[in-house]
């Protein structure tokens, strides 16, 4: 999945900086609860004042750039705290105003060159990893979510924050993959729904006259078999799996293939009858307990879900409470 420009600030500040412009970094560290712009939202600032991301919804933009540019000067990073009116927040859909702080960091010198890079061909790579500032000596570190429980915890939630220790933990988590087998009515919902939640959804069916474009126009649609498809996707803990078609040929292969990857999340349509029968085909193929327990069957959430927009509906709701809440 390639980021949109939007998505793709810690990369646009990289080229700025290589291209000899100049380039600070601006992170929301901390803020209030309605804010425009939750912790961990960035803005690039280029020495010739171009900008890309935002950090306010724009209450506070002009200063920070100002700010970047002084420090861009100095070499220095900044912690900035705006206090917000009523009115200047009103202007910017709060309902009231706040407190707003924001890490400024110059590329190449208070935030080096080498450790923005790494960033970056980690999230090129689809790697979660966390840049971590301490906001009193400026040191920057990378961590994984398999540095503590805590940090794995904020990995999940998407949740940057400053620890009680001074250290500002900036999440980057790969892209949300969807990937759905068999295009059916279901599906089409879903692919719209998954995507208007942040997925990049890819559609797989080997059957021409289901997988078309005239039934899914603009979808990714792989008309490989099931399980190669899978497998040459690469599911990782950032991908959702949901079988559909109900049919052993289609979602067996494709579940087994799910199964052998990190992903967070397999969804399988079909009744409880159906599903214990699918159950009981995996077993026979000695698919282990613990792999069967991360089947979730019947798919989705019980919200007594009746047409397809519903099923698809509930479907998303379980994958985003499996996401969040692990």
């Amino acid at each position: 999945m390639q980021r949109a420009d939007h998505d793709s600030i810690p990369e646009i500040a990289l080229r700025w900086h290589r291209e000899g412009r100049g380039a600070a970094l601006a992170s929301v560290v901390e803020t209030w609860g309605s804010a425009p712009r939750p912790v961990g939202s960035l803005l690039a600032i280029s020495g010739d004042g171009q900008i890309m991301g935002s950090v306010s919804g724009g209450c506070v933009e002009g200063a920070v750039v100002a700010e970047a540019m002084e420090a861009l000067a100095d070499g220095r990073p900044r912690l900035l705290t705006y206090g917000v009116s009523d009115e200047t927040a009103f202007a910017v859909g709060l309902a009231c105003g706040g407190t707003i702080r924001v890490l400024v960091d110059p590329v190449g010198q208070s935030l080096p060159d080498a450790m923005l890079a790494d960033l970056v061909a980690a999230r090129a790579a689809r790697r979660a990893v966390a840049l971590l500032t301490h906001l009193e000596s400026w040191d920057h570190r990378m961590q994984g979510p398999e540095a503590s429980e805590a940090l794995a915890a904020r990995f999940r939630a998407d949740r940057s924050g400053v620890e009680e220790d001074g250290w500002f933990t900036a999440i980057h988590n790969p892209p949300l993959r969807m990937i759905v087998v068999g295009a059916v009515h279901i599906a089409q919902p879903l692919l719209t729904m998954a995507r208007t939640c942040g997925y990049d959804p890819v559609l797989i069916d080997p059957r021409a006259a289901f997988g078309s474009d005239a039934r899914f126009p603009g979808e990714t649609i792989l008309p490989d078999w099931p399980d190669e498809a899978v497998t040459a996707l690469a599911p990782d803990a950032r991908t959702a799996v949901v079988t559909l078609t109900h049919d052993p040929k289609l979602d067996d292969p494709a579940i087994r293939a799910t199964l052998a990857s990190p992903a967070f999340y397999l969804g399988c349509l079909g009744s409880t009858r159906t599903h214990a029968k699918r159950l009981d085909r995996l077993r026979a193929e000695g698919v282990p307990e613990a792999a069967i327990a991360r089947i979730h069957a019947p798919v989705g959430l019980d919200i007594g879900a009746k047409s397809p927009a519903e099923i698809a509906l509930s479907i998303l709701a379980q994958i985003t409470q499996r996401l969040r809440q692990g």
